[in-house]
């Protein structure tokens, strides 16, 4: 299998290293448009065993063309791209009729876009394919299917820095100079339809084992899981965001004095924007320091009946930083998610439906799921689930 992998920041590399460590796995390349960035992944990934199977492309990934004609070849792509790059990947892909597995959320908008490019025979590309979005509804869906009725689903995920320093707390875990923050509203499940909260309300404290308590807040409840048949009726459902204590509050304070807007204010006769404002001043504060340890921490709740009885099911995972590899905790959580579902797409493991651009849940489930966890869990990511049934 050869294997392309776009994009060499934080997700790139540790998509190249899940694709490499396959043996069946004959040739990684990493494509970039910064080449100082390409020759830090060149250098990080040296050591590891399987580097001899990469190389390294200096490639402009906006080019759809040009990457379509990059993509030749290859049995399955990996997009680790920023938005909104990770669309012109989409549509290279589908251009030069390759499977392609993008960790990134893609917006419904450009979705619908996205879905009147005609794809190759056989061709399918899956969408927001990392932790979150990714494991966790994949996860959702698999708890889903082993009850009878599902009434509630609660989805907790984030990544923290393990050592929090102020005043934030909080690392930009995800890569990027920009912080994951917005000021529109958050969607929630209200008896089966989608309704919408303010962002960062609802604040819940939430404990993890080894982890201590942290707290979680609205952030948007993924409307598509909704197309999953066994979720189809659900009363309740939220999708939270996990950070340390604290964190919610000060961001309100942020979105209520309109910093999180990307409406232009003039300041001195100068156009700016105040999310990008606020990106620049916070950086050196959130900046992720080489070798910085983080935890990625996420539980999947769903409440409901089973044989008659209530029952809840739990999925937990918390993953820390790598120290013998040196792979941030989002890394592994984001990228070896897609870059094993990307290896199961060119192994003929998994195979398109009827709709080519899809979501990772549509697609993963039965003996495709068990896959999947088979292989996180060789790379030391562990997801336990429990379950306790009411017998009254």
């Amino acid at each position: 299998m050869k294997i392309l992998i776009l994009g060499s920041g934080l997700m790139g590399p540790a998509a190249a290293y899940n694709a490499f460590s396959d043996p069946s796995v004959e040739q990684v390349t990493i494509a970039d448009i910064n080449q100082e960035q390409l020759n830090s992944c060149a250098a990080f990934l040296r050591d590891k065993s399987g580097a001899s199977k990469v190389n390294f492309v200096l490639a402009n990934l906006a080019d759809v063309e040009a990457t379509a004609h990059l993509m030749a070849g290859f049995d399955a792509v990996v997009a680790a791209l920023p938005r909104p790059i990770n669309v012109s990947a989409i549509k290279a892909a589908l251009q030069a009729k390759v499977p392609l597995v993008d960790l990134a959320q893609t917006f419904p908008a450009e979705w619908a876009n996205l879905k009147e490019i005609r794809p190759g025979s056989g061709q399918f590309i899956i969408i927001g394919c990392g932790v979150e979005p990714g494991l966790t509804e994949i996860v959702a869906r698999h708890l889903a299917e082993k009850m009878d009725r599902v009434d509630e689903c609660h989805i907790k995920c984030g990544g923290i820095p393990e050592n929090p320093k102020p005043p934030l707390d909080y690392k930009i875990v995800f890569g990027g100079r920009r912080m994951p923050l917005r000021d529109t509203d958050s969607e929630i499940v209200k008896n089966g339809e989608i309704d919408y909260v303010a962002r960062y309300s609802g604040v819940e404290p939430v404990t993890f084992d080894g982890v201590g308590q942290c707290e979680a807040w609205h952030e948007g409840f993924k409307p598509w899981i909704l197309d999953i048949p066994a979720m189809k009726n659900l009363k309740q459902g939220t999708q939270k965001t996990v950070r340390w204590p604290g964190y919610a509050q000060k961001i309100t304070v942020l979105k209520d004095l309109g910093l999180l807007s990307l409406k232009p204010v003039q300041v001195d006769g100068v156009s700016v924007i105040p999310k990008h404002l606020v990106d620049s001043v916070l950086y050196p504060y959130v900046k992720l320091e080489d070798g910085e340890p983080d935890i990625t921490c996420f539980r999947v709740e769903l409440i409901g009946e089973k044989e008659g009885h209530s029952c809840i099911y739990t999925a937990e995972m918390v993953d820390r930083y790598d120290h013998n590899t040196g792979f941030t905790s989002m890394a592994r959580t984001t990228a070896f998610t897609g870059a094993v579902v990307a290896r199961m797409i060119a192994s003929g493991k998994l195979t398109a439906g009827e709709d080519p651009i899809v979501t990772p849940e549509k697609v993963i489930s039965g003996s495709s799921f068990d896959l999947l966890i088979a292989e996180l869990e060789e790379m030391n990511m562990h997801i336990e689930i429990t379950v306790k049934m009411d017998q009254g």
